[in-house]
């Protein structure tokens, strides 16, 4: 039977292992910000739309811009869930 104190040693031995490297949470956050930069200007161009600034061309190509980013988004979340509900299953 494993002990807490040995289980709890071989926690701690491989943390390390698993630790993100510092470049990809910087990927991570430098995509997250790219993301919302994607969304305000697709607001903006709304605003500017309804205001009489933008023209239409404009406002329809950064509705497609936010609609691809969005589907990213929402196919790495799925990805991560799925990945997340097979850690779930794995037999301890």
């Amino acid at each position: 039977m494993i002990s807490p104190t040995l289980a709890a040693s071989a926690y701690d031995r491989a943390r390390h292992a698993v630790s993100p490297a510092a470049g990809e949470a910087q990927g991570i956050n430098t995509a997250a910000a790219d993301f919302a930069k994607v969304m305000e200007q697709v607001d903006l161009a709304a605003t500017g739309a309804m205001t009489g600034k933008t023209e239409t061309h404009d406002l329809v190509h950064s509705i497609a811009q936010a609609e691809i980013a969005l589907e990213t988004v929402v196919a790495i979340r799925d990805k991560v869930v799925e990945a997340y509900q097979e850690i779930l299953r794995m037999p301890v």
